[in-house]
């Protein structure tokens, strides 16, 4: 199975894509999505969602994992990357690819085993998993492979099925 994680924002848009076989992960691409700052906000929202066709085209996945909203103090921000994140998910529907929402708690609970995890042990958890050389760069696409190995890890239990039916 070919998963897409996605770390969603506006400014940058962290993807990983990762491949479950039996009970390996295997890395196959991640990166980054970039959106200039001072840009009109649809244009910005259009390249995300621009991007993401590609991506979807180019690496054919077969499910998206994509992390849920958390609004801390900063709620403008959370409404932009809100709707950045409705672009991916329309991009991911038009594809007609299943996706599935974690939150920052379940990521962090799967990739560490520790719900309230510091970003380095995430970094350095994916990084070993996945056999990587290095950390993923930005933390964002760090972020998008701990997604993507949440999912793999989670997707075959009872629990999974039942909350993203």
């Amino acid at each position: 199975m070919r998963i897409l994680g996605i770390d969603p924002g506006l400014a940058i848009v962290g993807w990983g894509i990762i491949d479950k076989i039996n009970s390996s992960f295997l890395p196959v691409a991640c990166g980054a999505i970039r959106t200039p700052a001072h840009t009109d906000l649809n244009k910005r929202l259009s390249m995300i969602y621009d991007d993401m066709n590609v991506l979807i085209e180019k690496y054919k996945p077969d499910e998206v994992a994509i992390e849920e909203l958390f609004f801390n103090t900063n709620i403008t921000t959370g409404i932009t990357v809100a709707e950045a994140r409705g672009v991916i998910l329309l991009s991911a529907f038009r594809h007609q690819i299943k996706t599935f929402e974690y939150t920052p708690l379940q990521v962090k609970q799967a990739v560490v085993g520790y719900g309230k995890a510091e970003k380095n042990q995430v970094i350095s958890m994916v990084t070993s998993l996945l056999r990587l050389k290095a950390p993923p760069k930005p933390d964002d696409t760090a972020d998008a492979l701990a997604i993507a190995l949440c999912h793999a890890q989670s997707s075959n239990s009872r629990m999974a099925q039942y909350y993203n039916k």
